[in-house]
């Protein structure tokens, strides 16, 4: 618990110093963070060091690119990024006969767009106006959720969520974590963190509460899936980088894409 501490709180101050300069330095840093969590996946898929898996580090990376970044790629786009990768994949299961298959392809292309777009969003979110204190905001209502489903477990929960994928949850959990995402929202509305209707917050609130524990549990499934505690070791106590992002790599794209933020 002493690491576990210690490691939360040199990872927030760090993370929080970086998010509030912004600029440049953020944008790197999301960039660290895709390829660290990319890696984590082709880890666990033991492909990490493969030719195929490069690929698909690279190609998260470039989905994770700012937009301003891009531009200077043009008329090079994400798309095409995406398309020249599956053509690159198909050569390669020529090349390699058949020792690369469908299911290195499908994993590779599959994990690059999840990590990669889940971090892009996150950085959009921080570079929009009042971005800063919206994408403090979802984190808030995420680690919110996080920790009441938790203790609300802990105390009173009976019936399992999703035994199979992780074991602990529970449904009173479940619903105590959407309380508490409920609560950081009516929070924020009250000393006016952020510029935003009650409507809205209260329907970003439910919805960080809900899919940031799928979210939770995709990563879990993922683990089960290839037998691994955690998907990484980079940060003592707590794992890697996709245990403590998983619910924020699917938040931040689904509020984006439902345009309730963006």
């Amino acid at each position: 618990m002493k690491q576990r501490i210690i490691t939360g709180v040199i990872a927030a101050v760090l993370f929080i110093g970086i998010t509030l300069y912004g600029s440049w330095p953020f944008s790197l840093l999301i960039l660290l963070l895709t390829g660290i969590g990319m890696f984590e996946l082709l880890r666990m898929k033991r492909m990490e060091l493969s030719f195929v898996g490069g690929i698909g580090f690279l190609l998260a990376v470039l989905i994770a690119l700012p937009q301003d970044w891009m531009s200077s790629l043009e008329p090079f786009t994400k798309t095409d990024a995406i398309i020249l990768a599956v053509l690159l994949l198909l050569v390669v299961t020529v090349v390699q006969k058949n020792n690369t298959d469908y299911n290195h392809i499908s994993f590779v292309l599959f994990s690059a767009i999840y990590v990669g777009f889940g971090f892009f969003y996150l950085l959009e979110t921080r570079i929009l106006e009042g971005g800063v204190q919206l994408l403090f905001l979802i984190l808030f209502m995420i680690w919110a959720t996080d920790s009441g489903a938790y203790f609300v477990g802990k105390s009173i929960g009976k019936r399992k969520l999703w035994p199979v994928i992780s074991p602990n949850k529970t449904i009173e959990g479940a619903v105590g974590g959407i309380f508490f995402s409920l609560v950081v929202g009516l929070i924020s509305y009250f000393t006016h963190f952020v510029d935003m209707s009650l409507s809205n917050i209260l329907l970003i609130s439910i919805i960080v509460g809900i899919f940031g524990q799928i979210g939770d549990l995709a990563e879990s499934a993922f683990k089960r899936i290839y037998d691994v505690k955690d998907s990484g070791t980079l940060l003592p106590g707590h794992g890697g980088i996709l245990d403590r992002l998983d619910s924020a790599l699917f938040v931040f794209p689904l509020l984006h894409v439902l345009h309730l933020i963006g």
